[in-house]
C-alpha cells in the first residue's frame, strides 16, 4: 500500500521563524513553502515538514537522518563551522572520531536543531 509512495520527514518547533533560519541558514536546505503553521523544506524528491507544536523537542530518539555517504567528514566539519554542536554518546563496539561515531558499517553524526529534536547525518 505505501511501499512505493514518498516519505516525509517531519519535526515539531515552538518557533517557526528560528526553525526556519536554523534549517535553511545552518543546514543550507531550500524553503519550499511556508505558512502561518508549516515550513516544507526540499529539493527534488526530499521533504521536511516543520511545523508549530507545543511538543517540539520531546522526541528522544532520531528524528531525521541525512544519509550522505562518503561526505560524512566533510559535512560535519561545515556543519561544525555554521555553530552545530554535535551530541557525544557511549555506545559498545563505537569509537569516536572527532564528532563521528564509529563502527562497523558507517559513520554516524548526531545533533539538535533549536528545540532539541535529534538529527543525524549517516555516512554508511
Amino acid at each position: 500500500m505505501l511501499e512505493d509512495k514518498e516519505p516525509i520527514a517531519t519535526v515539531a518547533t515552538r518557533d517557526l521563524a528560528v526553525a526556519k533560519k536554523f534549517y535553511q541558514e545552518t543546514l543550507g536546505l531550500t524553503l519550499a513553502d511556508e505558512n502561518p503553521e508549516v515550513l516544507t523544506f526540499g529539493k527534488g524528491q526530499f521533504k521536511l515538514f516543520v511545523y508549530r507544536s507545543q511538543y517540539a523537542g520531546t522526541n528522544e530518539a532520531t528524528a531525521v537522518t541525512w544519509s550522505v555517504g562518503a561526505e560524512a567528514e566533510a559535512i560535519v566539519g561545515d556543519l561544525k563551522r555554521r555553530g552545530v554542536v554535535f551530541e557525544h554518546y557511549d555506545m559498545p563496539g563505537i569509537t569516536r572520531e572527532g564528532d563521528l561515531h564509529v563502527g562497523e558499517g558507517g559513520k554516524v553524526a548526531w545533533f539538535k536543531d533549536p528545540d532539541g529534536n535529534i538529527l543525524s547525518v549517516n555516512g554508511m
